[in-house]
């Protein structure tokens, strides 16, 4: 099954999907404290990545985000979904996260930034899919600050879009939760603080935030 279907987290009623413009290079900003650095990175065709076909014999034990703002550490719940962290860290070691946008940022009710989309529009991810894993209960916050889940279309459509959470969020509990936040939140933050492009509370982020490359460890 193909992945060019429009990625949704949220309790919306109307899901707006963030398109970032091609502009050769994003101008560096100051935000908060955190430092980001010009980024040349644009929306662009997905690399074609084969699924594994069974489960990663030794887990990694972190992600590291390389990013023009810094670095964004995630520790890994591969107890817990070790389908999901195969899969991404298959995809990672494909180089397919590499000079990608987080394209789409939301500020009021939901509080994640959303990355994965090389084609940072909303609708690209790899062509496979995979079954959803270690989701929460439905209690509020079930998506606190720091957690990294998966965006989907639906149920078991995993593919590379993931969101990352800066402050406490309640969802419907239909979302991977994959991994914790250990050093970067800030620069979360940051981005979050900067708002969205245009302003509106949904949308391409004002700072941009570009994935260099994911360090698998």
């Amino acid at each position: 099954m193909g992945m060019n279907m429009k990625r949704f987290i949220g309790l919306v009623s109307i899901v707006i999907v963030a398109t970032l413009s091609l502009t050769p290079v994003h101008a560096a900003q100051k935000t908060s404290g955190v430092k980001c650095t010009a980024t040349k990175a644009v929306g662009h065709t997905p690399k074609v990545v084969a699924p594994a076909t069974k489960a990663l014999t030794k887990y990694p034990k972190t992600f590291t985000l390389d990013t023009n703002c810094g670095k964004i550490v995630i520790s890994l719940k591969h107890a817990k979904a070790p389908i999901t962290i195969t899969q991404l860290t298959t995809l990672a070691r494909a180089s397919f996260f590499d000079n990608s946008l987080c394209h789409r940022l939301t500020t009021q009710g939901l509080f994640v930034l959303q990355c994965g989309d090389p084609t940072a529009t909303g609708r690209g991810g790899p062509d496979f899919n995979y079954a959803d894993e270690n989701l929460p209960d439905a209690v509020n916050n079930n998506y606190p600050e720091g957690t990294v889940a998966m965006a989907n279309s639906g149920a078991n459509t995993n593919g590379s879009q993931f969101f990352l959470v800066y402050g406490n969020t309640t969802l419907q509990p239909n979302y991977t939760i994959w991994g914790t936040i250990t050093q970067g939140l800030d620069i979360v933050k940051a981005v979050a603080k900067a708002g969205v492009k245009g302003g509106g509370a949904d949308g391409s982020p004002s700072q941009p935030l570009s994935i260099t490359r994911i360090v698998i460890n």
